[in-house]
């Protein structure tokens, strides 16, 4: 009995000491594409789909979101927005600054009625690079 009860004790221990609170997310990407504004302000239309394979990391941790692109992305997350939900769409936003502290917006977005297709928008002013994205 005693036993028992010392292994209880032991499990719930080691349970206990985990870091549960931040999580590291892992992505790869398979293409982007961008999106920009014109002279006059408005939106021209998207790039074509440029294959691409790189790493996209998002440290809860470090607040901080990482693309690893062949120029090094580093976006450092400000807010984290509330979850958005829809019919079609689960959006993950957060505010965030990047490397040369200009502010912009990541969303993570699944699209439902697509498979749960992931992509990553990257929105700024006046341009907006979204990749496809996939766990690792």
């Amino acid at each position: 009995m005693i036993q028992i009860r010392l292994f209880i004790v032991l499990l719930f221990l080691g349970l206990g000491s985990q870091n549960s609170f931040s999580q590291n997310y892992k992505f790869k990407t398979s293409g982007f594409s961008v999106l920009e504004k014109n002279e006059k302000g408005k939106w021209g239309k998207w790039s074509d789909l440029e294959l691409v394979n790189i790493q996209v990391s998002l440290d809860t941790n470090k607040s901080r979101i990482v693309v690893y692109s062949e120029i090094i992305q580093l976006f450092e997350i400000v807010v984290y927005q509330p979850i958005e939900e829809n019919d079609t769409d689960i959006v993950y936003s957060f505010t965030c600054k990047d490397n040369n502290g200009e502010d912009c917006t990541l969303s993570i977005i699944t699209r439902k009625k697509q498979g749960n297709r992931k992509q990553l928008y990257i929105s700024y002013d006046n341009r907006i690079i979204v990749y496809n994205i996939f766990n690792m």
